[in-house]
Formats: C-alpha cells, sequence, structure tokens
C-alpha cells in the first residue's frame, strides 16, 4: 500500500499491524488469569505463552523472535529466532513476553503485563547473550538532560528544574533488588521518592516517559531483553533510554564480545532500535499503572491495552469486551470476576 507519510509503497510495518498484535496480547493476558495469585509462575506463563503464538500465526506478516522465551532447546514456543506470523506481509523483528511479572501473577499482585515490540527486520539489538542491563528512562524532559554516566543525585536534581518541580515531589522506580541498596539511599540522600517495585522494570519505564504520570524517571539494572523493548515503546514517546551491559560472570562477558556486544558502552536508543517504525503493545494481566487488568463484567470479559507507535508519536488506548461465553471450555470465567 502506499505510505501517506512517504508518498512511495510502503513495506514496513502498517497501522492494521498494531490491531492484530492486540488480538495476540489480549488472548495471552486473558488465558493468564486462572493462575494469578495460584503461586505457579510457571503454568502462568506456558498458558499466555500458548496463547501468543496462536494468535501471532494469523498475524499478517513475517516476524522473527529476537527477544523471546529463550533459545530453542529451552524454550519450544517463542524461541529466539523463530519466525512468527503468516509469512506474508512486511519483515519485523519482533520482542515477546506473554507475561512481563510472571512472579507478579503468580503472587496476585499488580503490573503485570503481556507484551509485544515490533521493529523493521534486522533494527533490534540482539543483546540475548547478556542478561543484565543498568537502565535510566526519563520523559522528553530529561533529554539533554539526564545521562547516565553522570551521579544519580545530579540526574535527579537536573530533572527536577527541567521538569520545574522540587526534587521532593520527584519519584524514581526501581524494582526492589539487594543490589539496589545503595542505588535507592543516594536517591533519597538526594530528596526524591521511590516507587520500588517489585518486578516488570518494562512498565516502569514507560510510565517514566509518559506525561502526566507519577513517575518521573526509572533506573537500575533489570534485564537487557527489557530494555530493548522499552526502546520500541520511548520511540513513541518522545523520552530517553539509555543502559549499559552489566556481565555477571567472565564467560557471558566473553559471550557478549563474541556477539558484536559493548561493555563499557552507553547504548542509546537508537543502539538499542535503530528504526522509528516500532510499535510496542501490551494488555494488563493485573492491574497496575500502566494498563488496568483483565476482568469480568456480566456477560463481557474486559481487557485494556495501549499501543504505542514510534513513526507518528501515538498512544492509542484500547478498551476490548470479550463475549465471555466465546472463552467458556478455555478457561475458568469464575476468575474473572471483578474485586
Amino acid at each position: 500500500m502506499a505510505s501517506e507519510e512517504t508518498g512511495t509503497l510502503f513495506l514496513n510495518p502498517d497501522r492494521n499491524l498494531a490491531m492484530e498484535l492486540v488480538r495476540a496480547t489480549e488472548a495471552a493476558a486473558i488465558r493468564a488469569v486462572p493462575f494469578i495469585g495460584r503461586g505457579d509462575k510457571n503454568a502462568a506463563d506456558k498458558a499466555a505463552v500458548d496463547a501468543m503464538r496462536k494468535f501471532l500465526g494469523t498475524v499478517n506478516f513475517d516476524g522473527v523472535v529476537v527477544i523471546g522465551e529463550g533459545e530453542k532447546d529451552e524454550a519450544p514456543m517463542l524461541y529466539n529466532g523463530e519466525h512468527v506470523g503468516n509469512g506474508r506481509g512486511p519483515s519485523c523483528d519482533i520482542a515477546v513476553d506473554p507475561i512481563d511479572g510472571t512472579s507478579l501473577t503468580a503472587a496476585g499482585r499488580q503490573n503485570a503485563i503481556s507484551m509485544i515490540a515490533v521493529s523493521d527486520r534486522g533494527s533490534m539489538l540482539d543483546a540475548s547473550s547478556v542478561f543484565y542491563m543498568d537502565k535510566i528512562v526519563v520523559g522528553p524532559e530529561g533529554v539533554g538532560v539526564v545521562d547516565i554516566r553522570k551521579p544519580i543525585g545530579e540526574n535527579l536534581r537536573a530533572l527536577a528544574k527541567a521538569k520545574g518541580k522540587p526534587i521532593e515531589e520527584v519519584v524514581v522506580a526501581v524494582l526492589d533488588r539487594p543490589r539496589h541498596a545503595q542505588l535507592i539511599d543516594d536517591i533519597r540522600a538526594a530528596g526524591a521518592g521511590t516507587r520500588l517495585m517489585l518486578d516488570g522494570d518494562v512498565a516502569g519505564g514507560i510510565n517514566a516517559a509518559r506525561y502526566g504520570t507519577r513517575i518521573d524517571m526509572c533506573v537500575g539494572i533489570g534485564g537487557s531483553p527489557e530494555g530493548v523493548a522499552t526502546a520500541c515503546a520511548i520511540k513513541a514517546l518522545g523520552g530517553l533510554i539509555q543502559g549499559r551491559l552489566v556481565a555477571s560472570t567472565d564467560d557471558e562477558r566473553q559471550r557478549g564480545l563474541d556477539a558484536g556486544l559493548k561493555f563499557d558502552h552507553v547504548y542509546e536508543a537508537n543502539d538499542l532500535v535503530t528504526s522509528d517504525n516500532t510499535y510496542f503493545v501490551a494488555t494488563g494481566v493485573t492491574d497496575g499503572g500502566l494498563v488496568g487488568g483483565v476482568r469480568r463484567k456480566g456477560p463481557i470479559i474486559r481487557t485494556e491495552s495501549i499501543v504505542l507507535r514510534g513513526r507518528s508519536g501515538t498512544i492509542r488506548r484500547v478498551i476490548a469486551d470479550h463475549l465471555a461465553a466465546k472463552w467458556l471450555g478455555e478457561i475458568d470465567l469464575t476468575e474473572l470476576s471483578a474485586p
């Protein structure tokens, strides 16, 4: 079809692709519901993976999983390198996490999402050989102001000034991990507050970059795949993401070097995803600051999703009502009752 933006043949991901991807995250989120609060994160993940892969198989695109559930012998579905889609349409890189926050789901906690990120083929950084990345994410006000190479206190003071607010009103999202004890102390010593996350730093990063949220910054060491997925969303938000790979062992560092990755190097958004033609799609599994969770409303199942498109800088929310009777035999509908 012809692109409205360029006037030329547009073979890359188009607007319709986003709505097709939402169907896959909705299905994964709905299928995970019976496992919320049941203590079995593997069962929740398997149900979501099965549903997402089934729906992705119908989508009109040729996707290659750059960030998935792991290597082929460890993950039989949605593994790194797997082709998904019906093979027709645009050629894309795809990052999938049927449940970002399996532990949150198993414990019945907030902020679990099902997510997919998509960009042009060959544009996503494959950082799968190095699990961790030290990241900083802020909104548009922080562009040219915040830098991961600076002390956290200096960044916080600069961001507060750029946003025109007292540093005492600045809120920073950080994964609640022992490795972040000093970082958390430094944030509080600078005068800012913390929002400690049990899991799910993708949602934390997006909320830090979105307009009008209570989160001003997201920092700390989390997954490197999540950093790449977050970068797809940042392309639509106009914010800033920077990351530095963190190797846990000498062997992991060597694997990263063999894969062409750089240590002691700051990866910017355009390094993590070289294309601006990106989509980020997420559906809530449990309630959270980014999207609401799945719930039953009488005869329907309601889902809430967010769609971010990098090329147009557009954010859309999708509220979908699914006829519950169509899911009979698939899930236990009593698990979907609203609180």
